[in-house]
């Protein structure tokens, strides 16, 4: 942290992030797999512990949530294409 022109050591938290209080977020290592690499990743996490997901993950998040959608139209017996 930087103070009074100088710059301070910060301790991780319990789950090994550092609080960045300008930005109301943590930053920490998350391990799996990016870009077809399974290694250690820099990750933002929110002031609740919740993973800041990728625009990639978040595109496959709503795809999910839109097939689980199309299917429980389905299993009511609506065309959700036809609802397009």
């Amino acid at each position: 942290m930087f103070t009074n022109e100088q710059y301070s050591l910060v301790s991780a938290d319990a789950n090994g992030r550092y609080w960045i209080p300008e930005l109301e977020l943590f930053l920490g290592i998350w391990q799996g797999e990016r870009l077809c690499q399974t290694m250690n990743w820099l990750r933002w996490w929110d002031k609740e512990g919740n993973l800041l997901l990728w625009s990639s993950e978040q595109a496959q998040q709503e795809s999910q949530r839109a097939e689980k959608l199309a299917a429980k139209l389905r299993e009511l017996g609506v065309d959700p294409e036809a609802i397009a």
